[in-house]
């Protein structure tokens, strides 16, 4: 199953489009700036469950109580979901795995800072941030899950969707 991640679109949805058609995943995530860009993609293809916080750029643009903080099983793997800010990801994301770890997830997402990173942390903890689907070209996060296990976690670029 395929899980594509999704952040900081700050209102273009080009690239968020294409991911969704070129790599068909069986669930959304949105990771905030613009909270109603996922929205947007959700009413789009909502045949795909979907799953979104909205960032430090949304205060006004969701509704009211949104957490900022979702944990949740997602194609069988358990998620830690968050855009990031509050974590202070920009400086370190040290207080992001403490939480991540604490809440006994495979995965860790989140965004804000529009760096793109995939890696395994030593534990076996899966980190992601997708990058920016609105700037740079646009990247996102794609996550394969089998039998309850992330068997493959990688960015992909604007120049993998198309040639794709």
């Amino acid at each position: 199953m395929a899980i594509l991640v999704l952040s900081d679109s700050h209102s273009t949805l080009r690239f968020m489009r294409q991911c969704v058609q070129a790599v068909k995943p069986n669930a959304l995530i949105h990771l905030g700036d613009y909270f109603d860009d996922g929205t947007t993609l959700a009413e789009e293809f909502s045949d795909i469950p979907f799953y979104q916080v909205p960032g430090n750029c949304d205060r006004y643009r969701c509704p009211p109580g949104k957490p900022e903080i979702l944990v949740d099983n997602v194609c069988g793997v358990r998620l830690y979901m968050t855009h990031g800010h509050r974590h202070q990801v920009k400086l370190t994301i040290g207080a992001l795995l403490k939480d991540a770890r604490a809440a006994r997830v495979d995965a860790v997402l989140y965004g804000h800072t529009h760096a793109a990173d995939c890696h395994r942390e030593d534990d076996g903890l899966w980190v992601l941030n997708p990058g920016s689907s609105g700037y740079y070209g646009g990247s996102a996060g794609v996550i394969e899950t089998r039998d309850g296990k992330i068997t493959d976690c990688r960015i992909v670029r604007e120049s993998d969707i198309v040639s794709a």
